[in-house]
């Protein structure tokens, strides 16, 4: 007879699993923690970038203009956006997105 069949643990049917079974769910769990530790960290959040009134940040974190209205346009804008007023953004997509689309390029973008 086995030893072990007459004991309980208070738990109908349960047994102790064996050794190797043991053995292999540590090595697991050790591997997943040394395998997290190894993991890239997530990058940290950009920071906030100041800029001053009638300026934003742009997708390179630098202050440009905010599109403004004229009956020409400022120094430094590259397009005129459909609802009239004239954005400075260095880049082309995004451009002109809260006022219509671009009307007209100014300069050429990249």
């Amino acid at each position: 007879m086995n030893s072990d069949a007459g004991r309980h643990s208070g738990l109908t049917g349960m047994r102790k699993p064996p050794r190797r079974v043991a053995i292999a769910t540590w090595l697991f769990a050790a591997g997943v923690g040394v395998a997290s530790g190894l993991a890239p960290q997530a990058a940290a959040a950009p920071a906030f970038i100041a800029c001053s009134a009638g300026e934003y940040a742009n997708v390179d974190s630098v202050c440009v203009p905010r599109p403004e209205r004229g009956t020409v346009a400022p120094d430094g804008a590259t397009a005129q956006c459909k609802d009239g007023t004239y954005s400075s953004s260095r880049h082309r997509a995004g451009t002109c997105s809260h006022h219509g689309g671009v009307a007209r390029w100014l300069v050429a973008l990249p």
